[in-house]
């Protein structure tokens, strides 16, 4: 018996996401110059934080400032300390991921070796259209309007 997809909000969204950069990347050349702008896009944005956050909170290894000798300020300087523990820990995951971007990058190389003939290519966007077709087709509007009105199916909700 086939497993059925996950329903919950975010799957659906993964799927929709999916189906989409499929439809809109049906060859193998426009899926690697993709992947390779995600990645990019990644690196760059999650680097660009660390940078922020070691400027705004200087590198792991600094020193915490000591404490005031007032209680007052000894309270917040105490609730300060989970939140640079997290700033801390959220910078030396940020070089983490970094650091296995930098590794896939390094992998993806070889990807963008790989050229295929124009018949691949055609294959690809045949492919392509089977997994992912267009929702706005006028069939399957039509099929979609069909499941939601019939109310045996699991997922029906009436209104």
């Amino acid at each position: 018996m086939p497993e059925e997809p996950c329903q919950c909000p975010d799957c659906q969204r993964f799927y929709r996401e999916h189906d989409r950069l499929i439809r809109e990347n049906p060859s193998l050349r426009q899926q690697q110059e993709l992947n390779w702008a995600a990645l990019q896009s990644f690196r760059t944005l999650a680097g660009r934080v660390l940078e922020e956050l070691q400027k705004q909170h200087g590198d792991s290894d600094a020193a915490p400032t000591p404490a005031a000798p007032e209680a007052d300020l000894q309270e917040v300087s105490e609730d300060a300390a989970p939140e640079s523990d997290a700033i801390q820990q959220a910078m030396a995951d940020l070089e983490n991921i970094n650091a296995h971007l930098f590794s896939i990058e390094a992998l993806m190389e070889r990807i963008f070796d790989v050229r295929v003939p124009d018949p691949v290519e055609q294959t690809f966007r045949e492919v392509a259209g089977e997994l992912a077709p267009d929702p706005l087709n006028a069939d399957r509007l039509r099929l979609n309007r069909l499941l939601h009105q019939t109310p045996d199916l699991p997922d029906h909700r009436g209104g």
